[in-house]
C-alpha cells in the first residue's frame, strides 16, 4: 500500500509541477542516473561516430580514450552518447536506455545497427566504376573517391589507388593523368583540376560532351 501511495503521489506531483510528460524526467532519459563522474574528471575529446565507418574500430577508439574511469562500465555507458553524432546520435536517442543493462548490451545493439557498414564495404570493382557527378568539382570527386577506396577491405597501396582512380576517369582525364600514375594522389588531384579548368575554357576537348551531341 505504501509503495502504491508513493507512486500515485509521484504522478500527481509530476503533473502539478509541469514535469509529468511521460519519459522526460532525468531518471528515464539517462543511463545510470545515480552514477556521478569522479570529482575533477573531464571527459576526453572523443572521435565522433556519425553512423558510417567500422563500428568495431570506433568502439576500440572510444574505449582507449576512457582513461581515468577504471573499469566502471556504468561510466562507459553514461559517456557513450558523447561520441555519437548525426545518424548514430539519432539512433541512440530513439532507443530506450533502460534496456541496456550492461556495457555488452549497448555495444551489441550498436554493432547490430551499424555492422552493415563493414558488410557492404566497397570492393575494387565498385571504386573502378565510381564516376564523377555532373555538379562535382574534380577535387570533390577525388576526395569522395579516395574516401571510398580507403574502405576497401583489402587495403590498397598508394600506387594501386592511383591506378584504379585514373582507370575510372573519362578519356579527357585518363589520357593526361596516366602519365603521373606513380606520383602522389595529391599531384593527381592538382593535375585533374588543371584539366577541369582546361575543359571549361575550351583548351581541352571534352570527349564526353562530343559523344552526347
Amino acid at each position: 500500500m505504501a509503495e502504491e501511495l508513493k507512486k500515485l503521489t509521484s504522478r500527481v506531483q509530476s503533473v502539478e509541477g509541469g514535469k509529468g510528460v511521460e519519459g522526460l524526467n532525468y531518471e528515464e532519459l539517462c543511463i545510470h542516473p545515480d552514477v556521478e563522474l569522479l570529482e575533477g574528471y573531464k571527459p576526453p575529446k572523443f572521435e565522433m561516430f556519425d553512423g558510417t565507418g567500422d563500428p568495431k574500430v570506433h568502439l576500440m577508439t572510444y574505449c582507449d580514450k576512457l582513461v581515468g574511469v577504471g573499469k566502471d562500465e556504468r561510466i562507459c555507458m553514461k559517456l557513450f552518447m558523447q561520441n555519437l553524432t548525426e545518424d548514430a546520435l539519432s539512433w541512440y536517442i530513439s532507443q530506450n536506455p533502460k534496456k541496456w543493462v550492461n556495457w555488452v548490451s549497448i555495444t551489441s545493439d550498436f554493432m547490430d545497427r551499424f555492422r552493415f557498414n563493414t558488410e557492404n564495404a566497397p570492393d575494387v570493382f565498385y571504386i573502378q566504376n565510381l564516376k564523377k557527378k555532373p555538379r562535382e568539382t574534380f577535387r570533390e570527386y577525388a576526395t569522395r573517391w579516395r574516401s571510398k577506396a580507403a574502405k576497401v577491405r583489402l587495403a590498397l597501396e598508394e600506387e594501386q589507388m592511383n591506378k584504379f582512380f585514373i582507370g575510372a576517369q573519362d578519356p579527357q582525364y585518363y589520357e593526361r593523368l596516366m602519365v603521373i600514375e606513380n606520383h602522389k594522389f595529391s599531384d593527381i588531384i592538382t593535375l585533374g583540376e588543371r584539366i577541369e579548368e582546361g575543359i571549361k575554357s575550351g583548351m581541352v576537348i571534352n570527349f564526353e560532351a562530343l559523344q552526347d551531341k
